[in-house]
């Protein structure tokens, strides 16, 4: 580079800019001296020295804003796919952490992530972005629900009956009782039957994901799974109710009642078919890689007809686990969460569920909260202990039923919605009660995890390897 300098120079240029392999340097003959030259970069021979850019490294990355991406702000224009994604590594690394140290489950630690990460906290990812991730979440929901539909055994309510009272019963009390405790608190009888009739239902989702990472055997187990899967249907069902009155003119039993018969008739028959076409295409490809791929295909066929048909997606996912199960019996195999890419779903199922928690005017509502848990609890308590031994339960078995009951699930709402938006879901209630529903709900679902991995373990003793006495 200097000799190229040099010949410059020797042509007689007193003071040009050369660009270098990509570098600029000012290059001039010194005053006085024209056999000597300097080489300088960057800088003129002649004072004051001319000023040049200043060559720096690669430029940090940053977000929409501007701002560097790891600064709080920059996390916060962060694009909304990039930030979920980065949620998701952390969450799994924050709950293996929690797991391993504190025995906190997995999706306990999930769903923190998410609440660090929403206007709860940090007001890293606004729920309006979370929108565009419906049918992604839509799908995992979707996934277990099916799952959970295979391990039902119907044949067991017909061989005890106690039992299969005992699964509608709970669910029904703990609706009646949240729903009889607000309105003496004065909340209007239409908004105080829907906050009763989301009560009713336990998380399908928080459930599986305890039994995936605990992998508990015995009564307690079962019959859990059961009468999740029941009560979430009965929330369902009168929530479709609700919505058929709310939107009728001449709203009337016979349009209340055909409306649940088409949801129901057209579920179950969704349903029916997708298990019945499940074993069919099953037959060639049993024992392979691609089953998985099958049922996870299927399983989003059905979601997505039953929402373009106003149906129940919950209720026609359970019905194509069920038929599915009894007609291939053994022959059906069904990984945790449909395989790998389930678990994955999965976890950002929990986080999104983390973002969408809320804890707005706590300390206006905490009455009604305090109301809807605790009625929701002793509703629960007195439907599964009527009939515990007449079932077949003990009394320590029913108390552990009891507390993994507890987890509450909006899922009968979020599945038949488009967004994340509770209040254009449920029109016409009152909001305080929808606010303190919202409140009650996330707080049972972000200590869900907790109560069914106690009552598994601890209570019931069917976790860990060991029996129930």
């Amino acid at each position: 580079m200097r000799d190229e300098v040099k010949d410059l120079l020797d042509l007689g240029l007193e003071r040009k800019r050369l660009f270098v392999h990509g570098v600029q340097l000012q290059v001039g003959a010194v005053p006085g001296e024209a056999d000597d030259y300097r080489f300088v970069m960057g800088s003129s021979l002649n004072w004051p020295p001319i000023a040049s850019p200043t060559r720096t490294g690669l430029n940090a990355p940053t977000s929409s804003t501007g701002a560097a991406l790891w600064t709080l702000e920059g996390l916060r224009g962060v694009d909304p796919v990039l930030g979920l994604a980065l949620l998701t590594v952390l969450a799994v690394v924050l709950a293996d952490w929690l797991h391993r140290h504190a025995r906190l489950p997995r999706a306990c630690g999930h769903m923190l992530v998410g609440a660090l990460a929403s206007p709860l906290v940090l007001a890293l990812l606004p729920r309006t972005k979370l929108d565009g991730w419906k049918p992604l979440i839509d799908l995992a929901i979707a996934v277990l629900v099916f799952e959970l539909g295979t391990r039902i055994r119907p044949r067991w309510l017909i061989d005890n009956p106690a039992l299969a009272v005992t699964s509608v019963l709970e669910g029904l009390l703990a609706g009646a009782a949240v729903m009889a405790s607000l309105m003496l608190m004065g909340v209007p009888l239409l908004s105080a039957a829907v906050a009763g009739s989301v009560a009713m239902s336990t998380s399908p989702v928080v459930t599986l994901a305890v039994l995936h990472e605990s992998r508990p055997r015995g009564q307690v187990t079962e019959r859990l799974l059961l009468m999740t899967a029941i009560n979430s249907v009965l929330a369902m069902l009168l929530l479709k109710v609700w919505h058929v009155v709310a939107a009728s003119a001449a709203a009337d039993a016979a349009t209340a009642t055909a409306g649940g018969l088409y949801v129901v008739a057209g579920s179950f028959l969704l349903g029916a078919a997708c298990g019945l076409l499940l074993e069919l295409l099953s037959r060639r490809l049993r024992g392979t890689s691609a089953m998985p791929v099958l049922q996870i295909g299927l399983v989003t066929i059905a979601s997505l007809l039953a929402v373009q048909w106003t149906l129940s997606p919950l209720l026609a996912l359970l019905a194509a686990g069920v038929v599915a199960r009894s007609r291939m019996r053994h022959g059906l195999t069904v990984e945790p969460q449909l395989g790998s890419a389930g678990a994955a779903l999965g976890v950002v199922l929990f986080v999104c569920l983390g973002l969408l928690l809320t804890l707005d005017r706590l300390l206006d509502l905490w009455p009604w909260v305090g109301a809807i848990i605790a009625a929701r609890a002793v509703g629960k308590g007195i439907g599964v202990a009527l009939l515990a031994r007449p079932s077949g339960l003990g009394w320590r078995q029913a108390l552990a039923l009891t507390i993994a009951l507890q987890p509450m699930s909006s899922l009968a709402v979020l599945l038949a919605a488009d967004t994340f938006a509770w209040a254009s879901q449920l029109p016409g209630m009152d909001q305080a009660a929808l606010q303190a529903l919202l409140i009650a709900t996330s707080l049972m679902q972000l200590t869900g995890p907790l109560w069914t991995t106690i009552a598994l373990r601890s209570a019931a003793r069917e976790a860990d390897g060991e029996s129930t006495r």
